[in-house]
């Protein structure tokens, strides 16, 4: 299993950018419901791995980050699910 997406906080970063092209750090924030330190601490992670993208940009003067899932976010994401679905299918066998 992927260790990185064991986390409820990274796993719900990675859900919520599954169906968006760019998630504004707010958006995140608001979707995971935790702290700005800790969201950041999770997104740095996710960053270093290459499973998210980050963007940092001024809108009216006021900086913006966003991310997006990368394919190899995406990939491990799906990776992820599959074998959590044989561990349940063993689960099940048992």
């Amino acid at each position: 299993m992927d260790e990185l997406l064991l986390s409820k906080i990274r796993l719900g970063v990675i859900a919520e950018l599954l169906n968006v092209d760019w998630a504004a750090f707010s958006d995140l924030q608001q979707a995971t419901q935790t702290t700005n330190g800790n969201l950041g601490a999770h997104l740095g992670k996710l960053v270093e791995s290459g499973y998210v993208a980050e963007e940092k940009t001024f809108v009216n003067r006021r900086p913006q980050t966003r991310y997006r899932l990368s394919k190899m976010g995406r990939s491990a994401f799906v990776q992820h699910v599959r074998q959590m679905q044989r561990l349940l299918e063993k689960e099940g066998a048992s």
